[in-house]
């Protein structure tokens, strides 16, 4: 299968060219990247007319449910959303049920996975057994079987031996460490961010202190071990700066940011009236602490964006604030949030530096077999995203291939979005028209 796509502006990771590109893909790897490139041979081709032409994005961290919790998000439907999004590739959560903490597991996902029809998914495994925080997964087992990330996710791992013996296990094989970071004696209780939204509504705060104690507690241990951590929906300022001192120093540290805690803030939780959509792990934060994100992203302390894709049923998430499920649904909207937030605020670092966040930043925080899937370059995975920055659309809930019907930007109009994602060397979403068939 050979697709030629003409006229692009392209992105390879690290740089976005003003020329227009033409890319050719053969049987899933890319083939030629040149202008001019002939078109006889090609089942199809595509004119982007100047459009961006992406590695394909990559999701570090998505809740697919599956297994045990199918009626939220399957690994079907999350792949079709992961895809419609922009998304080539998703790292999904292992807080499943059961949790994904062996490596049996780990294959079921990869090989239900390859059946999936849109976005690539790679499992991430449990840090801990069952994922209680009490003993060490099998993460070798796990890591050999294809696992790609071990986290506790949904909970800190509170044991701090356990967490240092769970860095130098990963040092040896190759697999990143992600700690959700939250000390949870700080935010038993909790709803909302501590601050106006908590006084407003006398309901427990959750303290941005909670989220840095632990960053620092990761940070120690990885300048202890010499081993990278990396800290998953960073949100406060505390936390953003935590990291950029702890980079300073040389420190392994990594992290990623939250399209809801980039675009959102908690006066949108008072403004809705305390609307369950808005309720999410780390709550949405105040404003101050999402221009410091948007600061960490232009200065390079943020490593990626990633979605944290939460999808509920509405019966878990449309009831009162305080009885709502923690979690936002954003697979299919999220690059378009951030695309639009990043014009709405003037464009605050260069395009090349945002793009770099969904593509070759968590690309390098994954094994080294899949670090080729952030970067354009022949002989690489045809595995491709292309935006059109002025494309202006309304999202509707209603239309999406996930099983989430609610998320805060429904009714939105938003601009700039992916308009086709390649995964494999096939189209597996487009809105651009196929040209021809080749001569």
């Amino acid at each position: 299968m050979k697709i030629l796509f003409r006229n692009g502006l392209l992105f390879d990771g690290t740089t976005l060219s003003c020329e227009k590109t033409d890319i050719l893909t053969e049987d899933g790897i890319i083939s030629r990247i040149g202008k001019g490139i002939d078109d006889e041979g090609a089942n199809e081709v595509y004119n982007l007319s100047g459009l961006i032409l992406s590695p394909g994005f990559i999701d570090l961290h998505c809740h697919l449910r599956d297994p045990g919790q199918e009626w939220r998000e399957d690994l079907l439907s999350g792949s079709r959303a992961g895809a419609a999004g922009g998304f080539s590739t998703l790292v999904c959560m292992p807080n499943t049920d059961p949790p994904v903490d062996n490596a049996a597991l780990i294959r079921y996902l990869l090989e239900k996975g390859e059946e999936c029809e849109g976005s690539r998914i790679l499992p991430s495994g449990c840090l801990s057994r069952e994922r209680a925080g009490k003993t060490l997964a099998e993460m070798g087992k796990m890591a050999i079987a294809g696992a790609v990330i071990f986290t506790d996710d949904g909970s800190p791992v509170s044991d701090t031996n356990l967490l240092r013996l769970a860095l130098l296990y990963s040092s040896r094989l190759g697999v990143r460490v992600m700690e959700h970071p939250e000390d949870r004696s700080l935010t038993s209780g909790a709803q909302v961010n501590d601050g106006i939204c908590s006084t407003f509504s006398g309901l427990k705060g959750w303290p941005s202190s909670a989220e840095a104690s632990d960053i620092f507690r990761g940070v120690s241990l990885s300048m202890d071990t010499g081993v990278p951590i990396h800290f998953t929906h960073v949100s406060a300022k505390e936390s953003i700066n935590a990291v950029r001192i702890a980079k300073a120093s040389d420190c392994k540290v990594t992290c990623d940011v939250t399209p809801h805690h980039l675009c959102l803030d908690e006066s949108m939780v008072i403004g809705s009236g305390y609307d369950g959509v808005f309720k999410v792990t780390p709550p949405l934060r105040s404003a101050s602490d999402t221009d410091a994100l948007w600061e960490g992203i232009r200065d390079g302390t943020v490593d990626a964006i990633a979605t944290d894709h939460a999808p509920y049923h509405l019966d878990e998430k449309d009831l009162p604030f305080q009885e709502s499920s923690f979690g936002i649904a954003s697979l299919e909207c999220a690059v378009a949030a951030v695309l639009d937030e990043w014009k709405r605020r003037k464009e605050p670092c260069p395009l090349e530096r945002l793009l770099s966040l969904f593509t070759s930043g968590p690309a390098r925080l994954l094994p080294e077999k899949w670090r080729t899937l952030g970067l354009i370059a022949a002989g690489s995975p045809a595995d491709l995203t292309v935006i059109d920055p002025a494309f202006e659309q309304t999202v509707d809930v209603s239309k999406w291939k996930s099983k989430a019907r609610l998320t805060p930007w429904n009714g939105r109009t938003l601009r700039g979005w992916p308009v086709m994602t390649v995964v494999r060397g096939k189209i597996a979403y487009s809105l651009i028209d196929r040209v021809s068939g080749g001569k």
